[in-house]
């Protein structure tokens, strides 16, 4: 018979702090739009009831940087919107995400070799989390890479760096 047998009622639950924090954090993403292109209009279905991202505890977007812990990168990112979206990103409260959706956003789309104009990739402006490929990525590759950044928040830890940018990439088309 162990020491700390019987010393607890019936039905508490012990559990670390990371686990129940990291739950919390999980069930409750913020995300902000940042919608430039064609890919928003997916981004935007996503929050319609055929897809319903509340189910996964994100339905609330949000307008101000203040209250958004992700931000969802939906289309060409431009130079002359690359600041603004690096000043939109420093006012986000951490811990706080990117989530890159389309072949634009990724790295440039088709305006990669003739675009004078087109940053090559969002990378380069913000760190970002999780990569959504495709002309337009459907809202399901949406969901998926909602999925595998909740999978990464779970997996933080507070005895380490809280926003270590370990650069996930989704598959699912």
């Amino acid at each position: 018979m162990s020491w700390i047998e019987n010393r607890f009622e019936e039905g508490l639950m012990v559990t670390s702090l990371d686990w129940a924090i990291n739950w919390g954090r999980t069930s409750s993403i913020w995300p902000m739009t940042f919608g430039l292109a064609c890919c928003a209009i997916e981004m935007m279905a996503v929050g319609a009831s055929r897809f319903d991202i509340d189910r996964f505890g994100a339905g609330a977007f949000r307008a101000t940087p203040r209250q958004a812990d992700l931000m969802i990168v939906a289309g060409t990112v431009t130079y002359k919107m690359a600041s603004r979206l690096k000043r939109l990103y420093n006012q986000m409260p951490d811990p706080k995400y990117v989530i890159a959706m389309g072949a634009c956003t990724i790295g440039g789309g088709p305006y990669f070799k003739y675009g004078y104009h087109v940053v090559k990739g969002v990378d380069l402006v913000v760190p970002v989390d999780v990569y959504i490929p495709g002309c337009p990525p459907r809202p399901e590759a949406l969901l998926e890479g909602l999925m595998r950044l909740q999978d990464k928040i779970k997996s933080q830890t507070r005895a380490k760096d809280p926003i270590s940018r370990v650069r996930t990439e989704v598959l699912a088309n």
